[in-house]
């Protein structure tokens, strides 16, 4: 059986009806943009599941450059734009900062996936 017919008259279909009250708006999606941004570097992935693994539940800026093998300017750098897109917690002491995983973080970027 040939479904392409239906499948034509399904989209025909979905391309005629109006948007409904469920789309994104602008600023909504700016920010959950920002959250995607924020987690398609490879650097930030793996910063990300440094701090969530830490025993602690929270890591010392100072301990997340050597698995990165990258400078602590450029580490500091995607700790900031964690923290800017709301998934990281920062917190001076002293000299150091120490970051956390913002809770519910991870559970609010599965359900942006799962509302589109």
């Amino acid at each position: 059986m040939n479904l392409m017919p239906l499948l034509d008259q399904a989209t025909d279909d979905a391309c005629c009806t109006p948007a409904g009250p469920t789309t994104l708006g602008a600023e909504e999606a700016k920010q959950k943009a920002l959250v995607f941004k924020a987690l398609a570097d490879p650097n930030r992935l793996r910063l990300l599941s440094i701090v969530k693994a830490d025993a602690s539940g929270e890591t010392c800026v100072y301990d997340l450059t050597a698995p990165l093998d990258l400078g602590q300017p450029t580490v500091s750098h995607h700790l900031k734009i964690l923290v800017e897109a709301g998934l990281l917690h920062r917190e001076k002491r002293g000299t150091w900062a120490y970051y956390s995983l913002v809770p519910g973080a991870l559970d609010v970027v599965a359900g942006i996936l799962g509302n589109l």
